[in-house]
């Protein structure tokens, strides 16, 4: 069934919400947009506990059942980590040379997710670890070696499989040579097309058919000439030329923060969001504040309103969205809050895992 066209932007977004509880201005506007999921950090986690009730009285207000996302890489990317147990980094679990370990973290920060309530973990990390973005990235990337990186993302999204929990790839097209943190800026980064296809893009090539998501970072890319001067997440070139097409990705696009200082140096909410939208993204993440949601949403709708082009493009995005949530979440529940003892057993289990890999460094 053809949904009504608010309904098809509106679910084009993964938005965040403020605290630990919705206000009733989030629960209205929740209500209103209809959007994809919702997306929770370290603000709006205190304990498992209330964790799932903020994903559950969000779900509640949606009509289909949300994507609900969390940032659990392990290391210093880690949302849960106050709440249940700090994470390895995906460094530190790769550094072990074990593929039992990377499909351990998997399963580990899958199991964490599901008792809280999340069924996507944004996460792996397929960046190459180079020395250009070594401070930028730290233990977040595994290796300079796409084959190295390749061997770890397989391992840890089947270990995400096994508690029907869904991973992301990013960030394509590769943040491996960029200098600065696209939170605050935009990367260039200087590394032409054959560098780019031959090492960056190969885990993304390898992996196409096993990435449920992949998250296209804010980078431009001044050595690959038919990029121009638009970061990534706003790229036809990018994310219709090259991961659709070239790679054959078939997955959901989903772009980095919309608000992060990567894209809104370059455009305005409202401009980045159609350009996005256009260029092939299917979920626009928007993680702040409520008003750039708005102000996105409206200026998506406004352009499916008037043009007829743009307006087809939205309905693939949906199409794909609706598709997804029927693939992957069909019998997808949130479950019961988890229990002091579910979490005790949890801790004691990453703690553990934790162990063994830090014992298993080289030397």
């Amino acid at each position: 069934m053809n949904l009504p066209l608010r309904a098809q932007v509106g679910s084009l977004f993964i938005v965040g919400v403020e605290g630990h509880v919705l206000s009733k201005v989030e629960a209205a506007w929740l209500r209103l947009l209809q959007p994809a999921g919702v997306i929770l950090f370290r603000r709006n986690i205190a304990d498992p506990a209330q964790t799932h009730a903020l994903l559950s009285s969000s779900a509640q207000l949606l009509d289909t059942n949300p994507f609900r996302c969390v940032d659990v890489e392990g290391g210093t990317v880690d949302r849960l980590r106050d709440a249940i147990a700090p994470m390895p980094s995906a460094a530190t679990v790769a550094a072990t040379g074990r593929r039992r370990d990377a499909r351990t973290h998997g399963e580990l920060i899958a199991t964490e997710a599901r008792a809280v309530g999340f069924n996507v973990v944004l996460a792996p990390v397929l960046d190459l670890a180079l020395p250009a973005s070594r401070a930028v990235m730290t233990t977040r990337v595994v290796s300079s070696d796409a084959g190295a990186v390749i061997a770890y993302a397989r391992e840890f999204l089947k270990g995400l499989a096994t508690k029907r929990v869904l991973g992301c790839g990013k960030h394509f097209p590769g943040l491996g040579g960029g200098t600065l943190d696209s939170h605050a800026a935009t990367p260039h980064i200087e590394r032409d097309w054959n560098e780019l296809w031959r090492e960056d893009l190969a885990p993304y090539r390898t992996l196409q058919r096993d990435l449920p998501m992949v998250m296209v970072s804010h980078a431009v890319y001044p050595r690959v000439p038919q990029a121009g001067s638009q970061p990534a997440s706003l790229s036809r070139f990018w994310i219709d030329g090259v991961l659709r097409k070239k790679i054959s990705f078939r997955g959901l696009v989903i772009s980095d923060d919309m608000e992060m200082g990567g894209v809104m140096s370059y455009a305005e909410i409202e401009t980045a969001c159609v350009a996005a939208v256009a260029a092939g993204t299917d979920l626009l993440e928007i993680c702040h504040q409520p008003d750039l949601v708005l102000r996105g949403y409206e200026a998506v709708l406004r352009e499916a309103e008037r043009s007829s082009a743009f307006r087809k493009r939205v309905a693939l995005a949906a199409a794909r969205v609706t598709a997804a949530k029927r693939n992957h979440l069909r019998n997808d529940s949130l479950g019961p809050a988890p229990t002091a003892a579910l979490v005790s057993r949890l801790k004691r289990s990453i703690e553990r895992f934790t162990e063994d890999v830090m014992k298993a460094q080289p030397r």
